[in-house]
């Protein structure tokens, strides 16, 4: 018996392990949702050679998701990274319901994820882009 409120199947564990380990060049994301019926996750969308703008712009306005995002850092060394991080996407007209649910598995999902870092973003595609992405990677 899991004590966990929400599951991960294995697909979506694989998706997210193949998403850590391709070797690109450009921002890429896998973005994850909870299916309220089964309490589980699912894939819900990957986005390839997006801006995070523009990805911002395709996530829903009224359902929270979980967003793994490769993007291209550039360090004030001169130096090129392509750091993972988290979205945690939970517009606040999104149900009570989901929200709660969504809030309960994230520490979870980020352990399953392997990703340190996680942007907080509550108001829709205006509180996702590159600078406030940049200033969280860049964080200590």
């Amino acid at each position: 018996m899991s004590t966990r409120t929400v599951d991960i199947p294995q697909d979506v564990i694989a998706a997210l392990k193949k998403f850590r380990f391709t070797n690109r060049k450009s921002t890429a994301a896998i973005s994850v949702k909870i299916v309220k019926a089964n309490l589980s996750m699912a894939v819900d969308e990957e986005f390839d050679d997006l801006s995070i703008e523009e990805i911002a712009e395709e996530l829903p306005e009224n359902h929270p998701r979980y967003v793994l995002l490769s993007h291209e850092l550039k360090h004030k060394d001169g130096r090129i990274s392509y750091p993972l991080i988290l979205i945690n996407w939970a517009p606040s007209g999104a149900p009570i319901e989901l929200m709660t649910l969504h809030a309960s598995a994230l520490n979870y999902f980020q352990q399953v994820a392997e990703v340190a870092k996680v942007l907080e973003v509550r108001d829709g595609a205006e509180g996702l882009d590159t600078k406030a992405v940049d200033a969280k990677l860049l964080a200590n």
